[in-house]
């Protein structure tokens, strides 16, 4: 840390005296990531051009992933020696605290078997619920509107639309482990500027999915091969207001 611009501290044996928490620094964040980058760059580690913060370390038979936010780490890989070494590397360089296997992280609920990992996001779906006073509504089996024309009138505008800016976002967050819900939620998120009361009310729909099942979530086979396969396709036309093709 770097005493600020024009303070001289030039007697030897005098420090600065911080009246407020480290991380209460502007410069606080920025400093930690680079010190911690330095020390996994030196240890092996890659940073991921595509999230800075990943760090990958990769040998012919190995693979190790490390996950950064903030001061919390999640580490995964196929070969424990190479992950206990790290955490004794970091433990001796920063610290840690090791908290065994991973059961929660930013709203993830992680649950393992033999027939591989569940992950989930039912403590955040509940808390949606809760806020927006839809715990005791009437689950839905379907997140879309069969009808969506409503969507597109020009009336009943909202007092308030921070509130329903605010449901896209969480919803968004949502969609990570209920893919489901993308396309809706994406079409609602094009009515952000001036939403509606229809708008609202075709959240509260997805709410009520949400509601029929918040444990919904991905699961990963531990039989299952690690191959990424994507999938495209389109609908031209489908929309009656717009006559818009739809691709994704």
């Amino acid at each position: 840390m770097d005493p600020p611009p024009g303070l001289n501290v030039d007697v030897k044996g005098q420090v600065c005296k911080l009246t407020k928490s480290l991380y209460g620094l502007k410069q606080a964040s920025r400093q930690w990531f680079d010190k911690l980058y330095t020390f996994l760059v030196s240890s092996g580690y890659v940073q991921s051009k595509s999230d800075h913060s990943l760090f990958v370390k990769k040998t012919p038979k190995e693979f190790i992933a490390l996950l950064v936010y903030v001061d919390d780490i999640v580490l995964t890989g196929n070969s424990m020696k190479e992950i206990n070494l790290i955490k004794t590397l970091l433990d001796k360089q920063f610290q840690i605290k090791d908290l065994g296997e991973l059961k929660y992280f930013l709203g993830f609920e992680v649950a393992r078997s033999k027939r591989g990992i569940h992950l989930c996001q039912r403590k955040y779906a509940l808390d949606i619920l809760e806020e927006t006073g839809m715990l005791g509504s009437k689950p839905s089996s379907t997140p879309y509107l069969s009808n969506n024309n409503s969507l597109y009138k020009t009336e009943d505008y909202m007092d308030n639309p921070s509130d329903y800016r605010r449901l896209i976002g969480k919803l968004f967050y949502l969609t990570n482990t209920i893919p489901y819900l993308c396309f809706t939620v994406n079409l609602l998120s094009q009515f952000m500027q001036e939403p509606t009361k229809h708008h609202y009310q075709a959240l509260q729909h997805i709410l009520r999915y949400v509601k029929s099942s918040p444990s919904e979530g991905l699961f990963f086979a531990s039989n299952s091969r690690t191959q990424i396969k994507g999938f495209s396709g389109s609908d031209w036309a489908t929309c009656h207001n717009t006559r818009r093709s739809t691709t994704g």
